[in-house]
């Protein structure tokens, strides 16, 4: 069993900078890949970026590229979304997930955060 707390939510003016955290439970979480989605009222849950504990191999959806970073903190178990030029249709809950393997689609991610907000005012 892995588990997922998120932290870093807010509200942010656009062109802001925010940074989520995704705090993993020791047992197991090295050999997982670690992603974060987003769902916004009314919409599908959708892919944000995804990282293997290795650093290795990242992911990202492709409306937060260039904006958008992932990564890890090895010691702490903690992964990071940060997130700089921030729009209003950045405005969702965002999630962190975990998976045995490599996927952007949420059915592919066995573990699931609470989730945190993050609006973005225009």
């Amino acid at each position: 069993q892995v588990q997922l707390v998120e932290s870093g939510g807010g509200l942010v003016q656009a062109g802001g900078s925010l940074r989520l955290s995704c705090a993993a439970s020791r047992r197991t979480a090295r050999s997982y890949y670690m992603g974060w989605f987003r769902q916004a009222p009314g919409k599908e849950r959708e892919f944000v970026a995804a990282i293997h504990w290795s650093g290795g191999r990242i992911y990202y959806g492709e409306s937060v590229k260039g904006r958008f970073t992932i990564s890890r903190g090895n010691a702490q178990n903690t992964v990071y979304l940060q997130m700089n030029s921030l729009k209003p249709e950045d405005t969702a809950v965002y999630y962190c997930a975990a998976a045995y393997d490599a996927t952007i689609t949420p059915g592919g991610y066995q573990y699931w955060g609470q989730g945190t907000q993050v609006t973005v005012s225009s």
